[in-house]
């Protein structure tokens, strides 16, 4: 693999050097890091903020998808990144170059004058500056945390708040109440501005229908006011006013139906002449969102199994919920075609491990723990161990590529391979090959 050091990699150093020691979630240093760049976060095109627990980040995919299909220009702001910090800011469209993202974060870092700030605080500052710098027709902005006291929560009337499903994760910073957190995650509506929020619990429902009513921020609530399903290998939405015919999502899995549908009624509440249903329809059909449930058929693993005539499968999914989800998507393959399952699994030790396990039990898969790069990664043996609890097979291996070879051996059928559990070991598989980075 080629050298990953770039021209910015030294001013992202140095902004690690300014992290607090402590992280207190707080608008404080963002409005103070804003107004010293004369508030680049009111200079933006019309804003879609999007937040939740899982599938925030498929549904800006949808969105961006949609939107260019429509020919706008399209800001995101999306994270984290998985082989390249680039990956977290597009402009009109394009990734940010390397010297572009090297220059913004030198002058963020000025305007900071050496004040204590988070690492997602200065560089979310930093996407704000370069967004209000390049002309566009939309910005996309994905949550990094929570919500309420995210860094991007500093943009004051987004035209469309967006609230994908709510469940537990992050417990360290938002708590183990599903009511808790989904307050938090309200906490992008805005006064008068129209909110869309996923399909909830009725405990999360509750908290966010309160605050929407609260700011007289005008509702949609999947389930109720609107909702989607697969049909004769089509997908259906149907609101209130009107039913869309759609191609099935481009990204693979029960689940998202649901996060496309989420999407497209966010897209409509722009109003924008220039979204109709053709666009809409292409931005379905054509979404990209690297590392969730991805087929892997370019580098190393993904040329090694596909030799073997094994399929591979990276998915960043890191929770209950997200398992959930994935244990659906696939069962529902290997029912197809009676093909074994293997998971070649990471997690970061703060994780509900035995949550996440739970999820595979009436599936059994055969998991292989496996080390990745992060200071926070959990040992494989604990992996194992609550692999174990959950009454599911699991072994340990010393790499991603290791593991691999150990499920493809033997003289069973060739199994369905899912590297799955934290997005650091999927970083880790996709910077193996330049073929293989996210564009």
């Amino acid at each position: 693999m080629s050298d990953h050091l770039r021209a910015h990699d030294a001013a992202l150093e140095r902004l690690r050097l300014l992290h607090p020691k402590l992280i207190d979630l707080s608008l404080g240093r963002m409005h103070r890091l804003c107004a010293a760049l004369d508030n680049p976060q009111r200079r933006l095109p019309p804003v879609v903020h999007v937040a939740g627990t899982n599938g925030k980040g498929s549904t800006v995919a949808f969105l961006r998808a949609i939107a260019e299909a429509a020919g706008l220009r399209v800001h995101v702001f999306t994270s984290p990144h998985l082989v390249r910090f680039a990956e977290r800011v597009r402009l009109a469209g394009a990734l940010i170059t390397e010297d572009h993202l090297a220059d913004v974060l030198e002058r963020v870092q000025r305007a900071n004058a050496g004040e204590a700030i988070t690492f997602f605080e200065i560089t979310a500052a930093a996407a704000f500056q370069a967004f209000s710098e390049v002309e566009a027709d939309l910005c996309l902005l994905e949550v990094g945390l929570g919500g309420s006291l995210d860094a991007t929560n500093v943009v004051e009337r987004p035209a469309v708040s967006v609230i994908a499903p709510v469940d537990h994760d992050h417990r360290e910073f938002l708590g183990d109440s599903v009511a808790g957190i989904a307050g938090e995650k309200a906490g992008i509506i805005k006064r008068g501005a129209p909110a869309v929020t996923g399909r909830q619990s009725e405990e999360a429902f509750a908290v966010i229908e309160a605050r929407a009513r609260a700011l007289g921020a005008p509702l949609l609530a999947m389930g109720t006011d609107f909702d989607a399903w697969a049909e004769r290998g089509r997908m259906v939405v149907q609101t209130t006013e009107r039913l869309l015919d759609l191609p099935l999502p481009s990204l693979i899995g029960p689940h998202q139906i649901d996060n496309a549908a989420l999407a497209v009624v966010a897209a409509l509440q722009l109003r924008e002449a220039r979204i109709d249903e053709p666009a809409i329809a292409a931005g379905v059909a054509t979404a990209v969102w690297p590392a969730r449930f991805q087929r892997l058929t370019k580098g190393p693993l993904g040329e090694r199994a596909r030799a073997a005539g094994a399929d591979l499968w990276l998915d960043g999914g890191h929770n209950p919920h997200a398992a959930r989800a994935l244990a659906r998507t696939v069962g529902d393959m290997a029912a197809r075609d009676g093909r074994p399952v293997a998971l070649i699994c990471g997690l970061l030790a703060n994780k509900d491990i035995d949550g996440y396990f739970a999820a595979f039990t009436q599936l059994g898969p055969r998991i292989v723990a496996v080390p990745f790069e992060a200071d926070a990664a959990c040992p494989p043996e604990r992996l194992v161990e609550a692999a174990g609890r959950a009454g599911l097979q699991a072994a340990m291996s010393g790499s991603a590529a290791e593991a691999l070879e150990t499920v493809l051996a033997g003289d069973a059928p060739p199994p369905h391979v899912v590297i799955c559990g934290s997005l650091y070991l999927a970083g880790e598989v996709l910077a193996m090959s330049e073929s293989t980075w996210p564009t």
